[in-house]
């Protein structure tokens, strides 16, 4: 993930807590799909009330742009390969922050890119490959692992019944947004990415276009890069799975893309 934010941590406690509960038993998470729904509406409710933080690009006046990156999640949907398909609402939300190159899930399938990343990416096929990165996160279930390592297991319940202090959950939005995952989550989202992509008529190794730009690009790495593996692996690795799938789709819609590009201000 790609974030000008850091990750707001909480107090000691709440790891120990998280250690003496043990928020996980043998690898399986101990939240249930209603809870990852439960913590993803409030989450989302919270990021919604907050335009400083997150300044949601009105869907009045940006219908087309909607649209677009919505029919660019409906087709991964329909695939058949994304878990909860079905359960999770699936929302998409555009963040008008043109410096940022971020998109992130919140857990229970709610989606939020930055039109910083979309300005960025160069096709359609490349803004596919990282959205069924997020979606990968969010239906995987990484969130909410990573988010009980980070905060406990006490303050995630009391998020998911609405009994947490508000200045929590905006600490935890927040988090979401710069929320490091470990290098195993990781190569799972980038390989479930091409899985995804692999049932459409993209360019499976979408994804491997945004790091193959990342690598040229000038300047301070991203952030998430000192603590992952280097773009080169990841495109490596991404463009690998879709040779082991045979992945038959070419499609990058360049010229379509470059059009939803001009109407983001």
């Amino acid at each position: 993930m790609i974030s000008k934010r850091l990750v707001l941590l909480f107090s000691f406690s709440f790891s120990m807590a998280l250690l003496s509960c043990g928020a996980f038993k043998n690898g399986i998470n101990v939240f249930t799909i209603d809870d990852d729904i439960a913590l993803g509406k409030q989450v989302s409710e919270q990021i919604a009330g907050d335009p400083k933080q997150f300044p949601i690009l009105p869907e009045q006046g940006n219908e087309e742009a909607y649209r677009y990156v919505r029919n660019i999640t409906t087709k991964l949907l329909h695939t058949g390969k994304v878990a909860y398909s079905k359960e999770f609402p699936w929302d998409v939300k555009l963040i008008n922050d043109s410096k940022t190159l971020n998109a992130f899930a919140v857990p229970g399938g709610h989606l939020y890119v930055y039109t910083g990343l979309i300005k960025y990416l160069d096709s359609e096929d490349q803004l596919a490959g990282v959205m069924g990165h997020e979606i990968a996160h969010a239906a995987l279930r990484h969130s909410t692992q990573q988010m009980t390592s980070l905060y406990g297991l006490d303050a995630i319940r009391q998020i998911i019944t609405g009994k947490t202090d508000p200045g929590v959950l905006e600490q935890i939005a927040l988090g979401l947004a710069s929320l490091k995952f470990s290098r195993k989550h990781e190569a799972q989202a980038d390989e479930y990415s091409v899985i995804y992509l692999c049932g459409t008529n993209y360019n499976a190794a979408g994804s491997a276009g945004f790091f193959k730009k990342i690598e040229g690009k000038e300047g301070t790495p991203p952030e998430f890069l000192s603590t992952h593996p280097d773009p080169g692996n990841r495109i490596k690795s991404i463009e690998k799975k879709a040779q082991e799938l045979a992945c038959s789709g070419n499609e990058t819609n360049k010229s379509q893309y470059a059009h939803i590009k001009s109407l983001l201000k």
